[in-house]
């Protein structure tokens, strides 16, 4: 769901984890039952006719919130992400890359995590549709499935609130690291 930044709001589980981004008006009715409570306030006020009430930034769950770990979508996009723009043959970096099924769609490979690498075009040309084995390449890592952070659910809008950012400790090892772009 997106929201726009000035009605966001960071919902964090009992834990501190973050858990999900809703607007105002949900964070609201969630602090009225008594499910929540506010733990950064926003800049502005909300109006009422006959109140004005502090607009909440992040809430926390005041229980606990099992659910399962969302999943990374497997796209291109996170498929160059993973493999940092890196083609797996080469080792060349560059924002010019293709996909490479590392076993041939046609020769009964899969469209999957563990299946998929990013290649440049030369070594993707190369290769053609054989095995790297075959075409006397190999691949620089094996590639694997991602796990889902923190930083990956809230990515789109860590830079609308500074205030969330101390909630996302992965925000700051991406940043140092320079993964963030």
């Amino acid at each position: 769901m997106d929201v726009p930044p000035e009605q966001s709001v960071l919902v964090l589980n009992q834990n501190y984890e973050p858990l999900n981004i809703c607007n105002v008006r949900r964070a609201f009715v969630l602090l009225l039952r008594g499910k929540a409570e506010v733990i950064e306030q926003g800049m502005r006020a909300l109006q009422t006719p006959s109140h004005s009430f502090a607009r909440p930034s992040v809430i926390r769950m005041v229980y606990h919130i099992r659910r399962p770990r969302p999943k990374v979508r497997l796209c291109r996009r996170e498929v160059f992400l993973r493999d940092n723009y890196t083609c797996q043959y080469c080792g060349v970096r560059t924002k010019d890359l293709t996909l490479d099924h590392v076993l041939p769609r046609h020769r009964g490979g899969t469209h999957t995590w563990e299946n998929l690498v990013s290649a440049c075009g030369a070594c993707n040309h190369h290769k053609g549709s054989r095995r790297p084995e075959e075409a006397h390449m190999r691949l620089i890592r094996q590639p694997y499935e991602p796990k889902a952070s923190n930083y990956y659910i809230l990515y789109r809008h860590i830079n609308s609130c500074e205030q969330w950012r101390k909630f996302i400790p992965e925000w700051e090892l991406d940043r140092v690291v320079g993964v963030v772009n």
